[in-house]
């Protein structure tokens, strides 16, 4: 199925879990957060929030600074 991923298309397995979306771009370990269709979603609902073709997915990274 076909997300928008920050901004651009990108096709993933049909029902990916957010979780899945996460290893497979491999984030793990990384400082991020993620936006879906404008709704940030929760760490902690990572492992049940399913996909769905269309979705659109920002990832936002943290970046240090001073």
């Amino acid at each position: 199925m076909q997300i928008i991923l920050n901004g651009s298309p990108r096709e993933i397995a049909d029902g990916m879990r957010v979780s899945e979306l996460v290893e497979y771009l491999e984030l793990l370990g990384q400082r991020f957060a993620i936006e879906i269709n404008a709704e940030l979603i929760p760490r902690s609902r990572f492992a049940e929030h399913r996909l769905a073709p269309g979705d659109k997915v920002e990832i936002i990274q943290a970046v240090g600074g001073g």
